[in-house]
């Protein structure tokens, strides 16, 4: 019989999360105070995060501990298995070996209780009330109700309108962990009313839910916010299943993957599983591609300008340097919510502008096509975001197989689809198109932006 699975012990879990900041060779441009256009301190970022927070926010060391009541959640559902995708490789009929991380074991069914739980915990230690946050098609959403539910923090959570209509079994899941979840765009927030007295069917966006979020936690002093991707620290959390997956990989007996992929937002999952392995590239001279994929409805990292912006749509948030189609960019209503952000992280946007990275994008028709695919072949339903991921490596997969050669290809399955299956159901019905944005579009959202560019 192959062995498929490759399992870790309890034991096994990372007792430090890495930080990539500390290897980059050119580190990140620093935030900017939007009025004074001055680099910002600790102390712009006390309304909205803990003290611990901020602090792994803006650390250069290489390694941080993670907490024993942490690693003890994560026991929950980490070590998370990786398998050998032999059928997947059938199907394909590649040279290539395939393997994948699969995060769809956690609670939630994905990889963000890894920052979720963190960011509770250091909020409680804190002595914080309320947490509010955004989500596009629910799974941070998910994971930070449930995250606060076991520390009895109460959490409010502006979810991408698009997402709360088609997905409602997300919002139950919230529900059922205490959360209160609103539509975004709603009329609970000044940024809420603007945007629907301006656009009054507005799908929302992750931006627009940012926006909202943000300024509840800035107008209460019991609250704070929490962000599921883009910041530094939600990187740094995420490293866990990148260490996890170098252990795996040893114990697999195989290679170390000369490809490594994940799908794309704000970088979180991304980050999760390729920065482990780009130190790697960083320390040891390994060359592993590690490539970013995105939706082609939403190409920052592809199609994107290098620029200071805002990470929300209001203009509430620091200027961050970063790959952005505009803060005021709404993407088309696609079913992938979670990828539907007008900006990359810092760290990630860094790496991509030194070439230490590389990105890719799909359409919305294509990523179904690969989705299902994997299904037939591996038996687990993908969510619509790690379907990008899954396109990637199909493309690579035929690469190998024209070129004729075996490389080891490594990818993060980040979550399940077991609540999309409206999106699926589209698919099979014919109503998902392949879209991708026109460089006319994008034109037009970049010249909107009045922030400072960032010398080439």
């Amino acid at each position: 019989m192959k062995n498929r699975k490759i399992i870790l012990e309890e034991r096994e879990i990372p007792e430090n999360w890495y930080n990539i900041v500390a290897d980059m060779p050119n580190k990140p441009l620093p935030p900017l105070n939007p009025g004074t256009l001055e680099p910002i301190g600790p102390e712009a970022l006390a309304p909205l995060f803990p003290e611990a927070l901020i602090k792994q926010e803006m650390t250069t060391d290489k390694w941080v501990t993670i907490p024993d009541e942490v690693r003890n959640m994560y026991s929950i559902w980490r070590p998370t298995p990786m398998y050998r995708a032999y059928g997947l490789e059938k199907a394909l009929d590649t040279p290539a070996k395939i393997y994948y991380k699969y995060e769809g074991v956690s609670p939630s069914g994905s990889h963000k209780p890894n920052t979720a739980i963190p960011q509770a915990y250091y909020n409680k230690q804190e002595g914080v009330k309320r947490i509010t946050t955004e989500t596009g098609a629910g799974q941070w959403g998910s994971a930070l109700s449930f995250a606060c539910q076991h520390f009895g923090i109460e959490c409010d959570v502006y979810m991408v309108r698009l997402s709360y209509n088609d997905k409602p079994y997300r919002k139950m899941m919230m529900n059922t962990w205490g959360a209160n979840v609103y539509p975004s765009p709603s009329d609970r927030t000044a940024a809420g009313r603007k945007i629907l007295a301006e656009h009054p069917d507005s799908p929302g966006s992750l931006g627009i839910a940012i926006s909202e979020a943000v300024e509840m936690a800035a107008t209460r002093e019991d609250t704070k916010y929490a962000l599921g991707s883009v910041l530094n620290h939600v990187k740094l959390h995420q490293t866990v299943i990148g260490l996890e997956a170098i252990k795996q990989m040893e114990k697999a007996g195989s290679d170390i993957p000369d490809i490594v992929i994940a799908p794309f937002g704000g970088g979180s999952n991304f980050a999760g599983i390729s920065f482990p392995f780009l130190r790697l590239n960083l320390e040891g001279g390994k060359k592993i591609r590690c490539i970013a994929s995105e939706p082609s409805s939403c190409p920052k990292l592809t199609r994107g300008v290098f620029r200071y912006d805002f990470g929300d749509t209001a203009g509430m948030t620091p200027l961050l340097p970063m790959y952005t189609l505009g803060h005021d960019f709404i993407p088309a209503p696609i079913h992938a919510g979670g990828l539907r952000y007008h900006g990359a992280g810092v760290i990630v946007s860094q790496l991509l502008k030194d070439n230490l990275i590389e990105a890719q994008s799909h359409d919305n028709l294509e990523i179904f096509e690969a989705g299902v695919l994997f299904a037939r072949a591996e038996g687990i339903i993908p969510a619509p975001e790690a379907n990008h991921g899954i396109a990637t490596v199909i493309k690579e997969a035929k690469i190998c197989k024209e070129e004729g050669v075996s490389k080891t290809i490594l990818f993060n399955l980040c979550g399940h689809g077991n609540f999309d299956m409206k999106a699926y159901d589209d698919y099979f019905s014919g109503k998902i198109k392949s879209h991708e944005l026109s460089q006319e579009e994008i034109d037009r959202s970049i010249a909107k932006l009045n922030t400072p560019t960032i010398p080439a």
